[in-house]
């Protein structure tokens, strides 16, 4: 798996998991924030929430643009600078007035544009590693591991948002209002390590920093001439799959907003038994040793390896068993954050089994091209929204709990329901996701790469912007109807996906 990769690659995604991990643990508590601290109304909180979400997905566009002309390395430097500031500024605790809230938005400017000089030149670099043709063939493995580094990060940030707020409150004696600072503050420590990490390693990617452009210049590899109707081609191919982009973020973005609304209002907050097992971070990483150490017991040809392998989990199932025998009869008190953290695990945990499925898909001759792996995605996404929809069946609207919390006549479903959801939109993630960035980075004319991939993520804005259509529709809608508008919009995008597939399959040859 991890096998006959440039080492530039693990540098990258090590130095994009520390950015992650810093930018999960903010957005974790956001939109709680929003509403805790300003007294924000739901549909307002959405609004910011969305609007931030766009901005970081839309910027890359002009991140793109600006690298294809100074450099992707130069931005990417530049990127987390403009990040930093804004974390630091998010991170000072400054009220609840006007002098706060134009501070908050000025922090959200600043990241998210720090963010579009970062994220999108940072993955065009990556596949500036597979322009080679030794490392051709492994480009789709590769962003598959990009983006499962990607979510280690994100893994431990609900944990850590959480904890470092508990800490600061009962530690501290700080407000809870004024602890979501201090979560904020966890994201300028993880850019501080992600720069570290970034230069430390440079050498083994310093070749691939440069645009297309300066290595001509500069009298390096020439780039690919294509005919103005070959780049047409292209071009077309990737606005149509990022038309269908927008409506799977549009859906899937919902676990930071009307997701986790649901989860702080509708949830059990009380999680007892084996249950409670989920909700520790600690089961989940051993978990996910198991599964990587299993993997290496089956594939490593060396005995040493093997031995390693085996210990590692006879460690973990140890670790696993001792949390069992150990579970406090009292329960624990859920946090709605806490509940981001399952899908940046089953990334973590699933993309092994996705590897080897498609790795052995691929010996046999029957791999799904990209295109056809994104329209799988949408359909998976529906199936997600589909489980929702029935599970909420019978329950109060949003507003009507608000009034049964204050009369002690509200209803809850087991967190089952969530964790089971963000388990389907985890496979819908990993057949999109990566797949839909893995082939940006193939099919994108050579001269334009930074700008599709800025346009793949211009495509996420939208449909992080569109987010706040679920904050919209959470008041008195019945909950079965909020999730049905995402099954409608997922399966319409998984039809025209489909409906589009040879013309899309025709601009990877």
């Amino acid at each position: 798996m991890f096998e006959n990769q440039p080492k530039g690659l693990f540098a990258l995604a090590l130095a994009n998991t520390g950015e992650r991990f810093g930018y999960y643990t903010m957005l974790a508590v956001f939109a709680l924030f929003l509403r805790a601290n300003f007294g924000l109304e739901a549909a307002t909180a959405g609004q910011i929430y969305s609007t931030f979400l766009a901005l970081v997905y839309f910027l890359p566009l002009v991140g793109g643009i600006l690298a294809d002309k100074i450099g992707y390395g130069k931005c990417v430097t530049i990127g987390i600078m403009v990040m930093f500031a804004g974390y630091v500024l998010l991170a000072v605790p400054l009220g609840a007035d006007k002098l706060a809230m134009g501070a908050m938005i000025a922090a959200l400017v600043l990241i998210s544009f720090g963010t579009g000089l970062f994220k999108g030149n940072l993955q065009v670099m990556v596949g500036n590693l597979y322009d080679d043709p030794k490392y051709a063939d492994k480009r789709d493995a590769a962003f598959s591991l990009f983006y499962m580094a990607i979510n280690i990060g994100a893994m431990f940030a609900p944990t850590a948002a959480v904890k470092i707020m508990d800490w600061a409150q009962t530690s501290l004696g700080v407000s809870v209002n004024d602890s979501y600072h201090f979560a904020f503050m966890v994201a300028c420590a993880s850019l501080i390590l992600s720069i570290a990490i970034y230069y430390a390693c440079r050498p083994w990617f310093k070749h691939v920093e440069n645009s297309a452009k300066q290595v001509a210049a500069t009298g390096g590899a020439k780039v690919e001439e294509l005919t103005p109707e070959q780049t047409k081609k292209r071009i077309v191919a990737l606005c149509l799959v990022f038309a269908v982009v927008i409506f799977f973020w549009m859906a899937f973005h919902q676990n930071g907003l009307t997701l986790t609304y649901f989860a702080n209002e509708f949830v059990q907050p009380l999680c007892t038994g084996v249950q409670t097992m989920w909700f520790d971070i600690i089961n989940l990483v051993m978990i996910v040793a198991i599964v990587y150490a299993g993997f290496s017991l089956v594939q490593s040809k060396e005995k040493k390896t093997k031995a390693i392998s085996g210990v590692v989990i006879l460690a973990a199932l140890g670790v696993l068993a001792y949390k069992y025998l150990n579970i406090s009869a009292e329960g624990i008190t859920l946090s709605a954050p806490i509940f981001q953290q399952f899908n940046p695990f089953y990334v973590v945990a699933l993309t092994p089994f996705s590897m080897a499925l498609f790795g052995a898909l691929a010996k046999k001759g029957k791999e799904p091209s990209a295109p056809r792996k994104i329209a799988l995605g949408m359909v998976v996404a529906t199936i997600a929204y589909i489980v929702m929809a029935v599970a909420c069946i019978g329950l109060l609207t949003p507003n009507a709990q608000e009034l049964a919390r204050v009369t002690g006549d509200p209803t809850f479903v087991n967190a089952n329901v969530l964790i089971y959801t963000y388990l389907i939109l985890t496979f819908a993630e990993l057949l999109l996701s990566p797949m839909g960035i893995s082939f940006v980075s193939k099919v994108a004319p050579p001269k334009f790469k930074g700008m599709m991939m800025g346009g793949w993520f211009v495509a996420t804005a939208i449909g992080n912007y569109l987010v706040s259509i679920g904050g919209n529709l959470w008041g008195d809608m019945p909950l079965w109807g909020v999730w049905s508008v995402f099954v409608a919009v997922c399966a319409i995008a998984a039809i025209f996906m489909f409906a589009m597939m040879k013309k899309l399959e025709d601009a990877t040859k």
